[in-house]
């Protein structure tokens, strides 16, 4: 498990009938913390709990932001119990954790769930990727608790090439406009171009 010392906001009480829907080594470890925020954000461990809804596995799971919705890869048996800063997820399934870059729907294997916690322990940067969060930091800002990071332009895109500008904005908004990303770009044809139009009041 993670260091206390690197541990910044801990989840609310279990609720007993959502930590029964999920596998054994999942609930071991939310017996223990109910989900948690550490590395200044840079991990996010989800809770078995129904609020904060930002917090719930359920939401992301089964709920109204479920990724397997969106993307084809992921069954039930999939369970997205935790985030980097930008809010792509690590997945548990069939006692395997993955990384899903939601831009592009790439997964990257971990390890089982001992091996992903020892490894981030080790070296959580390597892990966790949370190069975009030391930039904001730089900038004089952060991310409290419901907040991940959205780039503008998206990361998976040329134009990122040139620079990317940072923002903290509400956790379920970033995930939304990622599943919406996606959506609209996944059947376009290789070497397609598209344009990005970011509305001024989308994560207000």
């Amino acid at each position: 498990m993670i260091s206390e010392s690197n541990i910044s906001f801990s989840g609310p009480p279990v609720d007993p009938n959502l930590l029964a829907d999920l596998p054994e080594e999942l609930q071991y470890y939310l017996k223990i913390k109910n989900g948690f925020i550490a590395y200044d954000g840079g991990l996010h461990v989800r809770g078995a709990c129904a609020e904060p809804s930002w917090h719930s596995i359920h939401s992301v799971w089964k709920g109204k932001l479920a990724l397997r919705q969106t993307y084809d890869g992921l069954s039930e048996e999939a369970i997205p119990f935790a985030e980097d800063c930008m809010g792509d997820p690590f997945i548990l399934r069939s006692g395997m954790v993955y990384r899903l870059t939601l831009e592009t729907a790439f997964m990257e294997p971990l390890g089982s769930m001992t091996e992903f916690f020892q490894a981030i322990e080790k070296d959580p940067q390597a892990v966790l990727h949370f190069e975009p969060l030391l930039k904001l930091k730089k900038q004089g800002s952060g991310l409290a608790p419901g907040q991940l990071i959205h780039a503008y332009p998206p990361y998976s895109t040329e134009q990122a090439a040139n620079g990317v500008i940072l923002r903290a904005v509400p956790a379920e908004a970033q995930i939304a406009y990622e599943l919406d990303f996606f959506t609209r770009i996944r059947n376009l044809p290789e070497g397609e171009t598209f344009r990005i139009k970011i509305l001024p009041n989308e994560f207000a």
